[in-house]
């Protein structure tokens, strides 16, 4: 049984802060259905502390008045201390959303590290200043930290999708609220824990755990310079129509239905590992998976047929095992939704070629078998909708 884990304070400014409201958020296991973890629910008055912490360390505070190179220190000592705490955040995430253990430590961890690394190169290279000839003479154009960013992560790669929001923003001077999913919040403590000890300065960056509505009073609050969104359409829309409100700009990061191609001449010893790891890849709920595959007619049975094969044989199970390759989805209603989709392609007269319910075996946890998907015209729902899951 996973230890459970509890934390009572929010990262307000830099400083674990009691909240202000009463509400708890509990983290629930895909894999067990348990609660694995508790935290503070921000509200709306932690939001406005946040906020103007923010604020004041922006218009007043050391951070946009530092140099390149000091943003960079401290930036480079976040980067290190993921490194070395790699598989601790793996795990966390594992339990929170059910990622394969192997997968987490890939993509969760190191590849949020690789992220605050690749920003920190871009970083030293960055034309800030320049001088232009312009119509009337020399134009001195110069690109400067936009203020208080306002960062919603989803739950699918906390992590990694932090670090590519934060990462820019404090490398270019900006002070930070961070937003993790209710579904995937303990591994952003550690992330508060490691930009204490790297030392940013008092009120740089936030760290505040809640639902739909209070992320929506985040990025409608007029204290806010910039939102950087990912996460669906439909709640993408919503957040740049709260936003406009207050001419906000705004980034959205949202879903995907990605194809991989392939043509006539495709080594099918080759092709088939390579597609199955990314139409697979953090049990399906990855933006970038890919979750259609075009076939060339004349070798459409022969690819089918192994594609089918090579699902069939991904280990389901525990995410904490190192030899899952398939674990469970983040909630029971995200493996409603996949079971949903699957009946829906079966209606509308896709043939299942392997999988297509829960995994034999796996009565408790939010499974679903990978399960693939032929005869799909590019009419059908599951041909066009994003199903977030295993289904391909």
């Amino acid at each position: 049984m996973t230890e459970l884990v509890e934390h009572g304070q929010l990262f307000i400014g830099g400083e674990l802060t009691d909240p202000l409201g009463k509400d708890v958020i509990e983290v629930i296991s895909p894999h067990t259905e348990e609660v694995i973890g508790r935290v503070p629910h921000a509200s709306r008055e932690d939001v406005d502390r946040a906020v103007a912490a923010a604020r004041t360390a922006f218009d007043q505070g050391p951070w946009p008045r530092t140099t390149l190179d000091e943003r960079i220190g401290v930036v480079t000592r976040i980067k290190d201390a993921i490194a070395v705490r790699h598989e601790e955040i793996a795990r966390v995430i594992s339990s929170e959303n059910g990622s394969p253990y192997s997968w987490s430590v890939l993509a969760q961890a190191l590849g949020a590290m690789m992220v605050w690394d690749a920003a920190i190169t871009v970083a030293r290279n960055f034309t800030h200043e320049e001088t232009r000839d312009g119509v009337l003479g020399k134009i001195l154009v110069r690109r400067e930290p936009v203020g208080v960013v306002a960062a919603v992560v989803p739950w699918n790669v906390p992590q990694f999708v932090a670090a590519a929001k934060l990462a820019p923003a404090l490398l270019a001077g900006c002070t930070v609220v961070l937003k993790p999913s209710p579904e995937s919040p303990l591994d952003a403590y550690i992330l508060g824990e490691i930009a204490r000890e790297a030392g940013l300065p008092e009120g740089v960056l936030s760290i505040l755990p809640a639902d739909r509505e209070v992320s929506e009073y985040l990025v409608g609050h007029p204290g806010i310079d910039k939102v950087s969104f990912t996460g669906s359409v439909a709640a993408g829309r919503r957040v740049m129509e709260v936003a406009s409100r207050n001419l906000t700009r705004v980034t959205l990061e949202l879903g995907g239905k990605s194809a991989a191609v392939v043509l006539p001449d495709a080594d099918i010893e080759t092709s088939v590992p390579g597609i199955v790891s990314a139409a697979w890849m953090n049990n399906g709920q990855a933006c970038v998976a890919q979750t259609r595959i075009l076939v060339p007619r004349s070798r459409y049975d022969e690819f089918a047929d192994a594609f089918a094969a090579a699902a069939g044989a991904l280990k389901v199970g525990d995410p904490l095992d190192p030899a899952t390759q398939v674990g469970p989805l983040v909630a029971r209603r995200q493996q409603q939704r996949n079971l949903d989709y699957i009946r829906i392609g079966q209606e509308e007269g896709a043939k299942i070629l392997t999988g297509g319910g829960r995994p034999p075996g796996l009565d408790r946890g939010w499974y679903v078998e990978p399960t693939l998907f032929g005869d799909v015209d590019n009419s059908m729902r599951i041909a066009r909708e994003e199903i977030f899951g295993p289904v391909i």
